[in-house]
């Protein structure tokens, strides 16, 4: 009561000048109560205050007194360092419980001069770096408040931030909940811990953590022990797991496996599967037929095999030696797991996913290809790289077969490109891809006759099939490349091999195609840049140097460039390692490798969102002399954010409106890039104003950017979706637009419909590791600037959308799952289908203006239709541009289109959910209302909305149901060989009448 009497502090600071100690200490006291609401007052007296608490008379208690008022005077002045250094001096008065903002300010400023002199101090490994240990005194009361109060979230921040792995552990192993601990101290460890070195020390001490679990979560131990790149620890794990006797830990064996290929990191897989260990029994060799082993040998993978039948040499031959149950066991699961961990089960499952779930429209195609003139070979060419986008993966080429004549008028690159196309449209399927691809190879390895061009774009299919896993193509490849002078096939060899053998590092391959690049051949050098730099990627090696070197002898633009790229490649995710090179590369005078060094920075801090490397991005976006380099730096802020994309519009939000367009193009891509497949409000209203930009290449970045984005979403969910497709049909069928935006048009109608309409852009796994195949294939893509076959690297960022559950056997049993919101959320955009077929024909004949649009429907649903159903045809004419996203109805009638969407608006409220079967369409926004059924048979081994998921059967002894997925037929390989044959000489009369029998059943399957 009695300090709100108080009109003045003036007699309490009088008292600080008597003589007596008890009279200084009573003035002290009541002065720290008075302080908030008197301190300008207080200040004028700080000298005298500040001489008390270095007055030796007093007690200690009494100079911390002392110590505490003028940290409070000095906080309401604005000095916090020197309210700060007072607070230290105030020992365990200045209370770290107490609920203040003075306290909430010091703490916070503590915990950061803690932190920066921590890290100094790990940096420099500088003894001289020293931390006051009154400020380790606070920071660690303020921990063990945390770790007691059970705030172990914030504990575990502050503990990462401040270097102290002791208190991280503590706080981790006291939670009530260690595993939910354990994986919010994952993702803050990846989300904001800067530097790798440091993360890795924190993922160490995880795993440890991880490890003493009375049930460890295998799950996670292995993601962590990817990121640290510890093949042994996850190869003892897998070990263990296949060798117990429990069904469930073989399904969890085969869980982990398949989340560790989900990142993509082919020579760490390898390397697992490499370190596990052989069966223990011996079969011997009259054994070998046995139905277990036959059985086993049916699920292994080719490379598997080999270790089934290992046998002992002094083993003797006797049929009835009895075997080791668990060890026939473990042969058969390692089996298994050997074909998860080559990514060839994966690859095969997918394929098959892909195939029978193919839901690509034929007639957008038939639209473009019937607008495109034929003189204009870019937009030619785009309409080919825009099918093989649509169908990557299903190996689905009808379109091409349907259309040999048109096809056959690309020559050159053009014929290149559409060779190579055939690559991305059957992209993993390793089994057949070079008996598909044969009609084009080089025969007999001396050019037989063939065009160059289409036997180099065969060699670059060949290596988009096998990307990432290119053990069977590689050494085919390397005869290929050795065996030819002829730069077009040398450049697409380097291709092809730099693609197969991603991040291996394999030497005599770096030797061959630097020998490529040696012979100074313009085009044969740029593919043999790229290419070193896909061989090497994330290695960090002294080879950059090397190419920097070269760089800086040769005179051919293409090579500089080319180089460029690799060298930014061999740095990926190497983060602070590689400012040195960043840092010479960027300070060149050739704006070609300042170029270079944009990409360095990009992938080097991809998915980072490091300050620094952002900074130093925008410095160049704004200041570089060259437009070159100033666009790479705005694209290049799309990879270092992609982790993070609600961030990447704002920040690039002013520079979409600069003057330069390079600049605005390149703000266009890295909204496409880092918010790719996201759908993100934000990034669609950033990019719609570039989409009408003054500047053809403007438009065209954004609408691929735009296409990018918009990816697997439905118009239901966002109507900018549909007005989007309209955008690009009318930029389409615009007889006056420009070939650049034209081009960008039809790429874009390419990526919204990609991979049969199954496939969305991911940059990160599920378990936020990076995806190293996506990254590089979206940066070598946006190299198609200037080279357009490089468009097909687009391909290696495609990850499917789908949920496939898998038995023991790996296979997929009928089951049912919920999808807890409204089917039309989530369904394939059917819709275009009649709009665009009734406009197929007609449009591109047709006078620009609605009546004469209308005029043309009538007379096409008149051919159609009787003619009692003309009128309606008619009165629906001008609802297609409208109501174009509501009607389901295929080619039964255009009629259906005025009923069917009142229909489905009716129903759409009453169906709240949709029963999903596997394996189904999952797109990544449908995720979070994915549920299982509560009496199902089947239960996940780990709860996954989407991905391989392993299923536990709860009721083994009943007979299974496999679901039946369509696997792509021998009859796509005939087909495939027809087009091929078609494609080079389109006149060859063995084609023409082999045509016609292989199409049916793709028309019937499409």
């Amino acid at each position: 009561m009695a300090t709100t009497l108080v009109s003045s502090a003036g007699g309490m600071l009088a008292m600080l000048n008597e003589p007596h100690l008890s009279l200084k200490l009573h003035a002290l006291s009541n002065l720290n109560n008075l302080v908030d609401t008197f301190w300008p007052e207080i200040s004028t007296s700080l000298p005298k205050i500040e001489s008390l608490h270095e007055d030796e008379e007093f007690d200690q208690h009494q100079r911390q007194l002392a110590a505490l008022l003028v940290s409070k005077v000095f906080y309401y002045l604005g000095e916090l360092n020197d309210s700060l250094s007072y607070a230290l001096g105030a020992g365990p008065l200045f209370d770290v419980s107490e609920d203040s903002d003075y306290v909430h300010t010091l703490l916070a400023k503590a915990i950061d001069e803690y932190a920066s002199l921590k890290s100094k101090a790990a940096e420099s490994s500088d003894e001289s770096v020293k931390v006051d240990p009154r400020l380790e005194a606070i920071v660690e009361r303020l921990l063990d408040k945390c770790i007691v109060d059970g705030k172990y979230q914030q504990a575990m921040g502050t503990a990462i931030e401040c270097r102290r792995l002791d208190k991280l552990e503590e706080a981790i192993t006291r939670s009530d909940n260690v595993q939910g601990t354990l994986s919010y101290c994952i993702y803050v460890s990846h989300s904001f811990v800067n530097l790798r070195e440091y993360r890795q020390e924190v993922l160490r001490l995880l795993v440890k953590v991880f490890q003493k679990l009375p049930s460890p979560d295998y799950l996670s131990i292995c993601q962590c022990l990817m990121f640290l790149d510890e093949p042994e620890g996850v190869a003892s794990i897998l070990e263990k797991l296949l060798r117990s006797e429990s069904k469930d830990d073989a399904l969890l064996a085969f869980q982990i496996a398949f989340d560790l290929v989900e990142n993509e990191h082919q020579a760490f897989l390898l390397n697992v599967r490499d370190r596990l260990s052989p069966p223990k029994s011996q079969p011997s060799e009259a054994a070998q037929p046995k139905p277990s082993d036959a059985d086993s040998a049916q699920n292994a993978s080719a490379n598997g095999q080999d270790d089934v039948q290992m046998t002992d040499g002094d083993s003797a031959p006797i049929v009835d030696v009895p075997e080791d149950p668990i060890e026939t066991l473990y042969a058969e699961r390692l089996n298994k797991i050997k074909g998860i961990l080559s990514g060839e089960t994966s690859i095969q499952l997918t394929l098959q996913f892909l195939y029978s779930h193919n839901k690509s429209d034929l007639l957008i195609l038939k639209t473009i290809k019937q607008s495109v003139e034929m003189r204009n070979s870019v937009c030619h060419s785009a309409t080919i790289y825009a099918n093989a986008i649509m169908h990557a993966g299903t190996t689905v080429d009808t379109f091409l077969r349907e259309n040999l004549d048109w096809l056959s008028r690309a020559t050159n690159w053009a014929k290149f490109s559409a060779t190579a196309g055939l690559g991305v449209i059957h992209r993993g399927h390793l089994q057949q891809g070079r008996s598909l691809m044969a009609p084009y190879l080089p025969q007999g390895g001396t050019g037989g006759g063939g065009s160059p061009y289409s036997e180099g774009g065969a060699l670059y299919a060949l290596g988009l099939i096998h990307a990432n896993h290119g053990e069977g193509i590689k050494q085919f490849l390397r005869d290929s490349l050795r065996s030819t002078s002829v730069e077009v096939i040398q450049h697409g060899a380097c291709l092809g091999l730099g693609l197969a053998s991603l991040g291996t590092a394999d030497e005599d391959i770096y030797e061959e195609i630097k020998n490529v690049l040696y012979t100074d051949s313009a085009v044969a050098g740029e593919a043999a840049g790229i290419s070193m730099g896909l061989l090497m990627v994330g290695t960090g090696s002294d080879k950059a140097n090397e190419m920097l070197t070269y760089a800086h002898e040769t005179q051919h633009e293409k090579i500089i460039r080319g180089l460029a790229l690799g060298i930014a490649l061999t740095v990926y995710g190497r983060e602070e390692e590689a400012d040195t090179l960043i840092e010479q590369m960027t300070r060149d005078q050739d704006p070609i490798l300042r170029y270079g060094g944009m990409y360095a920075l990009a992938l080097a801090y991809r998915g980072t969102a490091n300050n620094k490397a952002i900074r130093q991005l925008l410095h160049f976006a704004v200041s570089d002399v060259s437009d070159d380099v100033r666009r790479t730096a705005v694209l290049a802020l799309g990879f270092v954010l992609y982790s993070d994309p609600e961030q990447t519009p704002r920040i690039v939000s002013l520079l979409s409106e600069s003057y330069n367009p390079h600049v605005r193009y390149g703000a266009a891509l890295a909204v496409g890039i880092s918010c790719a497949g996201t759908g993100l409000s934000e990034a669609i209203s950033l990019l719609e104003p570039l989409t009408s930009d003054v500047v053809d290449f403007v438009r065209q970045g954004a609408l691929i950017a735009m296409a990018m984005v918009m990816v697997q979403i439905s118009e239901a969910s966002d109507s900018r979706v549909g007005t989007f497709r309209r955008q690009l049909e009318k930029i389409i069928l615009d007889k006056h637009e420009d070939t650049m935006s034209k081009m960008g048009a039809i790429l874009a109608s390419g990526i919204l419909d990609a991979g049969g309409r199954n496939v969305t852009i991911r940059l990160l796994s599920k378990t936020k590791h990076d995806k190293i195949t996506a990254v590089v294939g979206l940066a070598v893509f946006s190299q198609f600037w200037y080279w357009y076959p490089l468009i097909y690297f687009v391909s290696l960022a495609f990850s499917p959308t789908a949920f496939i559950g898998l038995n023991y056997d790996l296979k997929s049993p009928k089951f049912e799952f919920l999808s807890h919101a409204k089917p039309s959320l989530f369904e394939y955009p059917k819709p275009t289908t009649v709009p665009t077929t009734t406009s197929t024909v007609k449009l591109p004949t047709a006078v620009l203006s609605t009546s004469a649009k209308a005029k043309a429907r009538a007379k096409k649903a008149e051919e159609q239709k009787a003619n009692a159903e003309i009128s309606s045809a008619t009165d629906s004419s001008s609802a297609p541009s409208g109501g174009k996203g509501k009607s389901s109805s295929e080619k039964d009638g255009d009629s259906m289109q005025v009923d069917s969407p009142t229909t489905e608006k009716k129903s759409e409220p009453e169906s709240s959910f949709e029963i999903l079967t596997n394996p189904a369409r999952v797109v990544p926004a449908q995720e979070k209302v994915i549920k299982f059924l509560q009496d199902s048979r089947y239960v996940p081994v780990k709860l996954a909305p989407s991905g391989f998921v392993l299923l536990k059967d709860l009721r083994p002894t009943e007979p299974e149901v496999l679901a039946l997925t369509d696997t792509p037929s021998s009859t796509t390989t005939s087909a495939a060989g027809g087009s091929a044959t078609g494609l080079q000489s389109s006149s060859s009369a063995m084609a023409v009448d082999e045509e016609p029998q292989p199409p049916q059943p793709f028309e019937y399957s499409s």
